[in-house]
């Protein structure tokens, strides 16, 4: 098996892919990553009363379950769809979030056992759609406010990072959306700009110098 469960240096757990000899997560923190490039330069960016997340990577659930808590706490609706064409396993799953408070836990196995291509009305600041899909294959009539792009590294997976994809994001976004993503590199910063987006370098996490949020001022 290529997967295995590791833990990071904040004590959360992520899952480590021989094959790609690649993390889901900073092994600095996969917690206080995903808190600070997808929560507090995402989703708090926005403060409408309906926000809606396009999410490339559902990887191991964690931004999803953050934003499911942060909705909560915020009293703010979110509709939220995942792509994810390789899902990790459940039994994994029930490893590693071993490593989360109850909460988070549990809305990590809620995740994780929910139908796919359905809508799952977790609670009435929640609603979760989970496609098994390539970003390729998405198709949809409905415009976001904020799309989550948590695919792996560009040296691992570049034709997740082609201007063409990075186009067919932008073009997802409703007026005044965004972009947050853990990647900084140059070649996605003028795919962003050549798409009409305003980028924005920002201070990332511990162990990564800058992330990126790109709007749409328009």
């Amino acid at each position: 098996m290529h997967l295995k469960v590791i833990k990071t240096d904040d004590g959360s757990c992520s899952v480590f892919n021989s094959e790609l000899n690649e993390t889901y997560h900073s092994t600095f923190g996969a917690l206080q990553e995903s808190i600070h490039v997808y929560i507090n330069n995402g989703f708090s960016l926005f403060s409408q009363n309906s926000v809606s997340i396009l999410e490339v990577g559902l990887g191991t659930g964690l931004n999803a379950a953050l934003t499911w808590q942060h909705a909560e706490s915020t009293g703010q609706i979110v509709n939220y769809i995942s792509l994810e064409p390789f899902p990790l396993p459940l039994s994994m799953m029930q490893v590693l979030v071993q490593s989360y408070d109850l909460d988070l836990a549990q809305k990590l196995i809620q995740i994780h056992e929910a139908p796919w291509n359905t809508p799952n009305f977790f609670s009435p600041f929640f609603t979760f759609v989970k496609n098994k899909q390539t970003i390729q294959d998405f198709s949809s009539s409905k415009l976001v406010d904020l799309v989550y792009m948590d695919a792996f590294a560009p040296e691992k997976q570049p034709e997740m990072w082609t201007p063409d994809i990075i186009s067919k994001l932008a073009d997802s976004l409703n007026p005044n959306g965004a972009i947050t993503t853990y990647c900084a590199k140059g070649d996605l910063k003028r795919s962003l700009k050549a798409c009409g987006l305003f980028v924005n370098s920002l201070p990332g996490p511990i162990g990564k110098r800058e992330i990126i949020v790109a709007r749409k001022l328009s």
